[in-house]
């Protein structure tokens, strides 16, 4: 593998270097909290020297920034800059989907039983308004959308799953969930945390109607600055919720007071941007930019499935376990595993006491390369998990 990828002939040692994390420790964590890259870091550090000098006297620079990332955002999934709202995290994109359509009692949402809870809470919640949350059993590992589409009926609104599992790491077809709800008029919310950054969609031939993701993980982004997309049709659907002065399109005239919404998701922003965090995340969707990922780009991709696969191989040749799918197209960059006999809490522990970072979910060890992973980190997490 080495730090030229063979599948894609980028210079992944460049990428390396920007990612200071990359010089003091192995990080096999992107799918819960990824460092921040080198970008972001500088990014934020130049935005504070501002405010911290100028205060104010920046802000329409700021405010210019913003809407450069808004459409670099927007390109990452083929959407219109229209279509895309910065929102606190993940957890803040499904609750305004959640709260925001126009629900009756006898109305029922479907997901998936093993999502992570972020996916299941918001419409749980909806109990009170009379709505059923169906929560579709995963046996296994394998999703199995004719098992999501048995769970439907006359009166689903809305199926909501996750683009990638944090648990398993199970990448979901999402053509072929989208097809199979749209044909029955059920809208499609994608959790889409696990997979952007990485993984090529493109909204404007995979009709996705909601899609939220924070930025802290396979975009090297800071926690608190994410991502939702809303298809334009589907705006309408949706009563506008945490509104304030940034939702109409007269917003900086504070003498009009008059409902005239934003024509976009923008109308979700509601109040004062966290202008460090998006400025960090632009700076990083930037760099992931100019290594190959986009709405139809996969370079990225491929170079993260072939860190995850030499990981997944050394890893058996250690005894471990792989639960995991390993086969196109569901796998990802999410390994999943067991050390049989072994106490997993304490394997986690030891190999964070030597700079080895990666997470214990569902009872199992994962770890979540990016594509800066090189063969070095690898033997670094072998040897640390090593009896």
């Amino acid at each position: 593998m080495g730090d030229v990828s063979q599948s894609t002939g980028q210079d992944w040692q460049k990428m390396r270097q920007q990612m200071p994390a990359a010089s003091t420790v192995a990080y096999f964590d992107h799918a819960a909290v990824a460092p921040i890259s080198g970008p972001a870091q500088e990014a934020i550090g130049q935005w504070a020297a501002q405010a911290a000098e100028q205060g104010g006297l920046a802000w329409l620079q700021w405010d210019r920034r913003l809407e450069q990332i808004r459409k670099r955002a927007a390109d990452l999934i083929g959407a219109d800059s229209r279509e895309v709202a910065f929102v606190a995290n993940t957890t803040t994109g499904i609750s305004l989907v959640a709260e925001g359509l126009s629900w009756e009692p006898g109305d029922n949402v479907v997901t998936l039983a093993n999502e992570f809870p972020s996916n299941l809470y918001p419409w749980m919640n909806l109990h009170a308004r009379g709505v059923e949350t169906r929560r579709v059993p995963v046996d296994g590992v394998a999703v199995d959308l004719n098992r999501i589409m048995e769970a439907c009926d006359e009166r689903t609104r809305l199926i909501s799953a996750s683009w990638v599992s944090y648990l398993s790491g199970w990448r979901l077809n999402v053509a072929e969930l989208v097809q199979a709800a749209h044909d029955r008029d059920i809208l499609v919310f994608l959790d889409g945390i696990q997979g952007l950054g990485v993984f090529p969609l493109d909204v404007s031939q995979i009709a996705v109607d909601f899609m939220a993701a924070d930025g802290h993980k396979w975009m090297l982004g800071p926690e608190g600055a994410g991502l939702l997309y809303i298809r334009h049709d589907c705006l309408e659907l949706l009563r506008p919720l945490g509104v304030g002065w940034h939702s109409v399109n007269h917003a900086h005239d504070f003498s009009r007071i008059e409902m005239d919404w934003r024509d976009g998701a923008a109308r979700y922003e509601g109040g004062s941007q966290n202008m460090a965090g998006v400025i960090g995340l632009g700076a990083s969707l930037d760099m992931l930019a100019s290594y190959g990922v986009g709405c139809n780009e996969s370079l990225l991709a491929s170079r993260v499935l072939e860190v995850a696969e030499l990981a997944s191989e050394r890893l058996v040749s250690l005894g471990a376990e792989i639960v995991s799918c390993r086969e196109e197209p569901h796998r990802s960059g999410i390994i999943s595993f067991d050390l049989p006999g072994r106490d997993l809490t304490a394997a986690r522990r030891r190999a964070a006491a030597n700079g080895v970072i990666l997470s214990c979910r569902g009872g199992l060890l994962r770890i979540s390369p990016h594509a800066y992973v090189n063969e070095e980190d690898i033997e670094r997490l072998i040897e640390a998990l090593r009896e």
